[in-house]
């Protein structure tokens, strides 16, 4: 049965002009952030918002388990990405190129759908670029066991249902912290991850028909 959200709903959200993007993010925005000042420039890296339909036509987003050796969010759920390389023409080549290596998508399969706008990271000090892409068939994940230890999806749509966010305190850095995350596939998405899903939520809310979200609960 295919999914209430499709791909031109997508596009549609990408395309919006005037967004609000902080107001979309800061639902899913873990309080205090850990603002502190910094005086070197933010390093540039990119992620990729994976986007393909399963067997039920209904529309998935792909993320990864990072491997628990890393030295950077290690254990943590992620899009597939990272820092750009001097070689990458642009953030969406970065995007691509590190979909590749991390979960074996190359760039054939890959049809870019837009981006969104780059997101801080105050604990890694990167300024984050999502791309937004869609595999063109149904993929085949090769995880990179150096860096990913799972590769797992859950249905776009599922965004938009209230039961599957939830919030609890973390202790980080030693603060006490307000950590608001989706509850998807047996894992908590928190963090960077959740305020880019919670952007593209927001967007797609702009766009989809009134009868879509009311079956969207």
């Amino acid at each position: 049965m295919a999914g209430l959200i499709n791909l031109v709903h997508v596009e549609q959200a990408l395309a919006l002009r005037d967004f609000d993007s902080t107001g979309a993010r800061k639902r899913m925005s873990p309080i205090p952030r850990g603002w502190r000042k910094r005086q070197s420039a933010p390093a540039q890296a990119a992620v990729m918002v994976l986007l393909y339909h399963d067997r039920e036509e209904r529309l998935h987003v792909a993320l990864t388990l990072r491997h628990a050796g890393l030295r950077g969010h290690s254990g943590q759920v992620s899009f597939p990405g990272g820092r750009r390389d001097p070689e990458d023409k642009s953030l969406t080549e970065t995007a691509i190129r590190e979909t590749g290596e991390e979960i074996g998508i190359c760039r054939e399969m890959i049809r870019v759908l837009g981006e969104m706008p780059r997101l801080y990271i105050p604990t890694s000090h990167h300024d984050v670029y999502p791309t937004v892409g869609y595999c063109e068939r149904l993929p085949r994940f090769r995880p990179n066991p150096q860096e990913v230890a799972e590769v797992f999806s859950f249905a776009l749509e599922d965004l938009l249902h209230p039961r599957f966010r939830r919030e609890e305190r973390r202790m980080i850095g030693g603060y006490d912290v307000w950590a608001p995350y989706y509850a998807v596939g047996g894992h908590k998405v928190w963090g960077a991850t959740a305020i880019m899903l919670s952007e593209l939520e927001e967007r797609l809310r702009r766009v989809l028909p009134r009868g879509v979200l009311l079956a969207l609960g």
